[in-house]
């Protein structure tokens, strides 16, 4: 098993997220035997969304050692379920933040943040008026704070000290208000927001990436992409891949690529994707309805062959997480027939399967947990 050993300021906090590994001024140093020694993979966090209108979101836990799985291990840990369709899982040093979206017209909405070695709920960060949430969808992370996108076109702003929100940012479509906002990622202090085309928000862009200034929390640009972007992440180079939906019907899915230190598109793509997520230079795309998962090269824009090469089957792939410590994908799946039930894969970098465990139902966002020396 391949060891990583990290040398860091001790001023640095180091995250480590299903998709992303932040170290900052840390690197891989094999000779210093004084820092923190990452020798395995302890646990694995599956946030699974439940159905709609059920409030059956839940959080499972898989123990890699004991091979033993609670399917329900947020409401078995805090005594109390997760909530209502919730909807994005990410690390930022020892705490885990769980977005709960809720519904319209229903104060359901939070971002719960947990103790990543226990799972215990630290604080529960509400994101409603008096009777209606504000759809809180994605969550990401910067110099000690947190971004959180919503549906009414706001960006909410976490200082990860306090646990609160300190500031907020509504993004705008002329004089009018954006809105339904959905993906977002950081590169070169830049945070970059996909602006989803949403029935409810009529007055939302639609077609547009939002290019945020972290160091004024101020607009600085919008960027044309295909219609109806969903998701966005950044690759090691600095360019960023942005999944657009299109209509579903006559305009077109599509991936954009874009330049962080430009902020000009310097590709697109005819791909249908759906979950995303990349590592370095490498994206692990979906495509095809939740049919297939293939890998995109972030500098050449190579497209490869089926990742899965043993012939796994899958009712839906809802979600796909890499582990940054030994390059194993989690593929999520989804069951739609029987929605309370769901399946974990994780895939060798052959893409030969490992070992699988059974999770809440419609999975999606996963949090890899550590051993260390």
């Amino acid at each position: 098993m391949r060891k990583i050993y990290l040398k860091c300021s001790k001023s640095l906090v180091v995250t480590f997220t299903g998709l992303s590994l932040l170290l900052a001024s840390c690197k891989k140093d094999n000779s210093f035997r004084g820092s923190t020694e990452i020798t395995g993979t302890k646990g694995i966090y599956v946030l699974c969304e439940g159905s709609w209108g059920g409030n059956n979101s839940a959080i499972t836990y898989h123990d890699v050692a004991s091979n033993t799985t609670i399917k329900d291990y947020f409401q078995q840990v805090n005594g109390r379920p997760l909530g209502e369709t919730a909807n994005d899982l990410q690390v930022y040093g020892s705490k885990m933040y769980c977005v709960v979206s809720g519904t319209q017209n229903k104060a359901q909405s939070y971002v719960i943040v947990m103790d990543l070695a226990t799972g215990k709920s630290l604080k529960s960060i509400p994101f409603n008026t008096a009777n209606d949430g504000y759809i809180p969808r994605y969550i990401t992370f910067y110099k000690n704070k947190a971004y959180v996108s919503r549906y009414d076109g706001v960006i909410s702003r976490i200082d990860t000290a306090s646990l609160s929100v300190d500031k907020e940012l509504q993004l705008m479509n002329g004089t009018k208000k954006a809105g339904g906002l959905e993906g977002l990622a950081v590169a070169n202090g830049k945070l970059y927001v996909t602006n989803s085309n949403h029935s409810f928000y009529p007055d939302g862009l639609k077609d547009k990436v939002t290019v945020i200034d972290l160091e004024t929390f101020t607009k600085k640009t919008d960027i044309a992409v295909g219609f109806n972007p969903v998701k966005v992440a950044a690759a090691e180079n600095g360019d960023l891949l942005v999944v657009s939906w299109g209509n579903y019907d006559d305009i077109d899915p599509q991936l954009t690529r874009i330049n962080s230190n430009t902020d000009a598109v310097n590709g697109t793509y005819p791909y249908n994707a759906g979950p995303l997520a990349i590592v370095n230079n490498k994206a692990y795309l979906v495509l095809d309805w939740n049919a297939t998962l293939k890998t995109f090269d972030m500098v050449t824009a190579a497209l490869s062959n089926n990742f899965i090469t043993d012939n796994t089957p899958f009712n839906a792939m809802y979600g796909v997480n890499v582990n940054h410590y030994d390059g194993t994908v989690l593929i999520t799946d989804a069951d739609y027939s029987n929605p309370s039930n769901g399946q974990a894969h994780v895939f060798g970098t052959d893409g030969k399967k490992k070992y699988s465990f059974p999770t809440a139902g419609s999975p999606n966002h996963a949090v890899f947990t550590y051993s260390y020396n």
